[in-house]
């Protein structure tokens, strides 16, 4: 559907002055003629335009805007909120040279004959032998063997010694020496 606009420019005699005048300040006294006439015009973006159709379909275009401005701005809510969730579980991971990881066991969904479901999802400890930057790390054996190839941060956890794991100290001199 189109819609045909006509502009003119109004000067100072030109009838429809009064009706513009009377449509931006209706309680300023006027005469009933320019009162009447103005029934037939209303004002649209500093514009004079004759009422008909057109006059429903600029009104409802006025609504549009506003209930999309409305929607985008509920849209924007119900993201931060979603955002906001998510970052109360996220834990940045975050580790430095020399502390003891546990490295996840790359091939997920593999179990060891006879543990079924109870097979083991870490891997033995490492060492942090250098941090790559963007989460990446190279990792060193219990042994002292530094691995060449890097792995991501993600695939990591942090150990923390158990009361088992204080006695194996106490029995392993070398271990003292990489924990701490």
């Amino acid at each position: 559907m189109e819609i045909d606009v006509n502009s003119a420019t109004i000067t100072e005699d030109d009838w429809r002055n009064h009706i513009i005048t009377y449509l931006r300040y209706p309680t300023l006294p006027s005469e009933k003629r320019v009162r009447i006439m103005a029934l037939n015009y209303l004002m649209w973006n500093e514009d004079l335009v004759r009422k008909r159709k057109d006059e429903a379909m600029l009104l409802e275009l006025e609504g549009l805007d506003a209930s999309r401005i409305d929607t985008l701005n509920k849209l924007l809510a119900g993201k931060q909120a979603v955002s906001r969730a998510y970052n109360k579980r996220v834990r940045n991971k975050s580790f430095e040279e020399g502390e003891i990881v546990w490295k996840a066991v790359l091939s997920l969904g593999t179990h060891v004959a006879g543990y079924g479901k109870w097979s083991p999802t870490w891997e033995s400890l490492f060492i942090i032998n250098q941090i790559l930057g963007m989460g990446a790390y190279r990792l060193q054996d219990r042994d002292g063997e530094i691995h060449t190839a890097p792995i991501n941060g993600e695939w990591l956890k942090k150990f923390y010694p158990t009361m088992w794991d204080s006695q194996a100290v106490q029995t392993d001199p070398g271990i003292d020496t990489r924990l701490h």
